[in-house]
């Protein structure tokens, strides 16, 4: 197994783990609340792995676009926070995070727009079943 393909399926274990432990703590909080609670915590948590690491550097000198790009990328993922913990406050978990998945498609569309990616007809089979399992789950009869 390639060694980005089990960080990949790692990254998959915890966002589904995400996904019911948010939904037990959603019990009682306003979704937005319990965001900026988790953020929290995770800015913390990474604050303290980054510098027990030895991974800490000096921000200032990173490269302006490094920081415009991670700080687009911090706004989009602020976002799609703040939209799957409302989400998962008004719907069921097993519902919200395929839906939530359906970032696959979108990836690939924007990968080959903005990073000139050109998957294969086998990638595009995998994320046609993703598109299809999205709408199974969407649509009810």
């Amino acid at each position: 197994m390639a060694g980005w393909a089990l960080w990949a399926l790692l990254s998959a274990f915890f966002a589904a783990l995400t996904a019911i432990l948010a939904k037990l703590g959603l019990r009682g909080v306003d979704a937005d609340f319990a965001t900026l609670v988790r953020t929290f915590l995770i800015f913390w948590a990474l604050l303290a792995f980054v510098g027990l690491s030895g991974k800490w550097i000096n921000p200032l000198s990173l490269p302006g676009p490094t920081w415009l790009f991670l700080g687009l990328s911090a706004l989009a993922t602020g976002a799609s926070w703040v939209a799957y913990f409302r989400a998962l406050q008004l719907g069921e978990a097993h519902r919200v995070a395929p839906v939530d998945k359906l970032s696959v498609v979108l990836v690939a569309l924007l990968a080959m727009l903005f990073l000139g990616e050109r998957p294969s007809l086998r990638d595009w089979l995998g994320i046609a079943l993703v598109t299809l399992g999205v709408l199974v789950l969407v649509f009810k009869r």
